[in-house]
């Protein structure tokens, strides 16, 4: 028994937790691994948090035990963050945590991690360093190491993670699980100590996509004691739509190490994922890699001072030797260099956007290749940077990501790949990683249990195509209109040579206005499919003197789209010379 579906199928045909509780516990004995928890929850307390659930099978997650990264409050059982001294028992659980007890689950323990979450290897802990599951002398992989080593070896069914940097993908790659990534803000970090607040979400590992969604569609919710919640619901995966659009690395961007068999695995899983019908277009990421850059290099490590200042200027020995040199490189920097950075990662960001003109979502390694335990701890810091080459940009970006295990290497290990996506879009993610997870046909981390059969998903909704030219464009401020009611991207393509773009007077978010005219240009849009449930809702949030209308393409169709009065557009800038609303604005900076 190791997937959460199994788990709950025993529960609720005996009508008791306590059976599950009881083995999670056996398995942890059995797997003896001293650095594994922190905290490990006393049995009877978890037994007793069984019997309480007596009647409740209906439960989403009834008596199904999980763990929790020990920077993540549990009330009663202490948070140390792996650092003794930091330490302190919480009286309420995190907001995600306490939405994940009241649907049934219960807590055993609280996992090790790389001191204040500060790493990608996993060996950063006064705690020790937790057993890798696949092969011992490999790293867990961090910051998240106990909580992946332990779905790994199937002592629990999930366990929860954070994610700045990588955290919650890394140990998910090296672990041969499933790590979910959530848009930032869909998760409440109410209960969580921060690595650097504007980045931290908190993750999910698990054996199986459906597990980790799952779990994910439990934990989700608004909380407005949390100023960086925000009002985005998980979504509905789908069957995988026709035609899907995957980016992929191209051939300079992808780096390994030195890694054969990684680089080998990865060229595997892009020729597979034809197989799944997607269509692979490869991708510079230069700029992605630009954004990854400015994380290590710049100020963002002032976050991780801010987070724990308090200790590190009392008593900055108590911290781990790497930790601690870490973060104190956050004096170097002043505040002017603080804005410097936000105006570099502004214009990266723009210079990413376009990527997602032409792609639905992208697929990268989740690392470029593993290391042994002895490897970094020879070279910490530099290894520790190679294995975010994939993941540092994705928090900076504020995109989605999921990794999965995705085939064999040519040395038995499970490879890993991460599929990324705009905010909101973890839906889509899962429709598609699950098909990779399934199949690469590999077992379930290290537990040797064959993945079981995926249940079948609904087809993609049928939906009404809107064509959008402004401020509701994919990284515009008004695109959560489209994204909150369902939308999902479709293609970029021109209009007819039959419109002339005008820039709207008024306040509030800059909008374009699109007018039919003689002597006209082609001009750039997006079209996205809305469920057609929604075309009210939406259409209720659009101010005069815009409406919709038909909007003739230059791929022959005529979707509904925003089209302007004649009336309003007199004395407004006419930007048609741009051929878009992306290129007018970039013109002004």
């Amino acid at each position: 028994m190791a997937t959460l579906a199994d788990y709950l199928s025993q529960a609720r045909a005996s009508g008791s937790a306590e059976a599950g509780v009881r083995a999670a516990y056996e398995r942890i004995r059995a797997w003896n691994d001293p650095a594994l928890f922190i905290t490990l929850r006393p049995e009877e307390e978890a037994l007793a948090a069984a019997r309480a659930l007596a009647g409740k099978t209906d439960l989403p997650l009834f008596g199904v035990p999980f763990v929790v990264k020990d920077n993540i409050d549990v009330a009663g059982l202490p948070t140390t963050a792996a650092c003794p001294d930091f330490a302190y028992t919480p009286t309420v659980s995190a907001f995600a945590v306490a939405r994940l007890e009241a649907a049934g689950a219960i807590v055993v323990g609280k996992s090790n991690l790389d001191q204040f979450a500060t790493g990608l290897v996993g060996v950063r802990s006064p705690y020790g360093v937790p057993r890798n599951s696949l092969r011992a002398d490999l790293v867990p992989g961090g910051s998240s190491s106990g909580s992946a080593t332990s779905v790994g070896a199937g002592l629990v069914p999930f366990a929860l993670g954070t994610d700045t940097a990588g955290s919650g993908r890394v140990p998910a790659a090296l672990n041969g699980i499933v790590g979910l990534k959530p848009t930032l803000g869909t998760v409440s970090g109410t209960g969580m100590v921060p690595a650097c607040r504007t980045l931290d979400t908190i993750s999910v590992f698990a054996l199986t996509a459906d597990d980790a969604w799952t779990v994910y569609s439990v934990m989700a919710g608004y909380d407005a004691a949390d100023a960086y919640a925000r009002r985005l619901p998980p979504g509905t995966p789908t069957s995988v739509p026709p035609g899907l659009r995957v980016g992929v690395p191209m051939r300079h961007s992808r780096e390994f190490f030195g890694d054969a068999a990684a680089e080998a695995a990865f060229a595997a899983d892009c020729a597979a994922l034809t197989g799944l019908g997607a269509t692979l277009i490869e991708i510079d990421l230069d700029p992605f890699f630009a954004v990854a850059r400015l994380l290590y290099e710049g100020p963002w490590v002032a976050e991780r001072y801010a987070a724990i200042r308090a200790l590190i200027e009392t008593t900055p020995e108590v911290l781990h030797p790497v930790t601690r040199g870490i973060i104190e490189n956050a004096r170097k920097f002043d505040a002017p260099q603080v804005f410097e950075a936000l105006y570099k990662l502004a214009a990266l960001k723009r210079a990413t956007l376009p990527v997602w003109d032409t792609i639905d979502l992208m697929m990268v390694p989740t690392m470029p290749r593993p290391y042994t335990v002895a490897q970094v701890q020879a070279d910490p810091v530099r290894l520790n940077s190679n294995l975010g080459t994939y993941t540092n940009f994705v928090n900076l970006l504020d995109l989605s990501a999921l990794a999965v295990p995705s085939s064999l290497r040519g040395d038995g290990l499970p490879a890993s790949v991460t599929l990324i996506g705009p905010a909101g879009g973890d839906a889509g993610l899962l429709s598609l990683g699950r098909l990779i997870q399934a199949r690469s046909r590999l077992p379930l981390g290290a537990t040797g249990q064959a993945l079981p059969p995926l249940a079948v998903l609904p087809p993609t909704a049928a939906g009404i195509e809107v064509a959008v030219v402004g401020a509701h464009l994919s990284g515009m401020p008004l695109n959560h209109q489209l994204t909150d009611l369902g939308g999902k991207l479709l293609r970029a393509v021109t209009t007819t040579p039959d419109y002339r773009l005008f820039r709207l007077p008024g306040d509030g978010p800059a909008k374009p206005g699109l007018l039919r005219a003689v002597g006209g240009v082609t001009v750039a849009v997006e079209v996205w499919s809305l469920p057609s449930e929604a075309l009210g809702a939406f259409a209720a949030q659009i101010p005069a003197p815009l409406g919709l209308g038909r909007v003739k393409l230059a791929d022959g169709t005529a979707p509904l789209g925003f089209l302007v009065e004649a009336v309003a557009v007199e004395g407004a800038d006419d930007i048609s010379r741009f051929g878009g609303w992306r290129a007018y604005l970039a013109s002004l900076t």
